[in-house]
């Protein structure tokens, strides 16, 4: 039954039940229809799935404008660096790297440190989810997953949720390290 339908049955303006219907979340008819659950997974063992992810943040040479307040503190041309992740499925365990860019070089280095640092705790890594970044596709990443011993996937395109776990592990680190503190310099 549409709004002003409503309103006649009770005696009362459009605009009211209108007003009525927006404070009780029920506005539109697809707010009557059942949320579809979320779909939620988790392997069975450490290692099964690995998930990598990347996110560029500016390198820091000193406090800036943004810290001091004054916008004369700018600081121009001090570049970028990127933050590596990588969260195991099953139990949620990081490991992190800072690195001078994300290309096929650094992409491949961080696995293979990633991969040491999980069989230092006795996980074997079997599996590998990354998006579908140029280093993360390309032959020297390829490699060092053939040479690991690892089955690499790729989320579906424009698909960030596919890769969830990581881009909540980012975003988590984002808060309450990145820009939780103010820093001196990158280092």
């Amino acid at each position: 039954m549409l709004q002003s339908g409503i309103a006649r049955s009770v005696g009362v303006s459009a605009s009211t039940v209108s007003r009525v219907l927006a404070r009780a979340g029920l506005s539109k008819l697809s707010d009557l229809e059942p949320v579809e659950p979320m779909v939620r997974y988790e392997r069975e063992a450490p290692g099964e799935l690995l998930h990598i992810d990347t996110k560029k943040l500016g390198r820091i040479v000193r406090p800036s404008h943004r810290v001091t307040g004054n916008r004369r503190d700018s600081v121009d041309g001090a570049g970028w660096e990127t933050l590596f992740v990588a969260i195991d499925d099953h139990a949620r365990l990081a490991f992190t790297a800072m690195h001078p860019d994300e290309k096929k070089e650094q992409a491949a280095l961080f696995l293979r440190n990633a991969v040491a640092y999980y069989a230092r705790l006795g996980v074997k890594v079997q599996r590998l989810l990354t998006d579908n970044g140029a280093a993360f596709r390309s032959r020297n990443f390829r490699q060092a997953c053939l040479d690991l011993g690892i089955k690499h996937s790729f989320t579906r395109p424009y698909r960030p949720q596919t890769n969830g776990k990581a881009e909540r592990f980012i975003q988590s680190a984002l808060r309450e390290w990145a820009y939780g503190w103010t820093y001196q310099n990158s280092a």
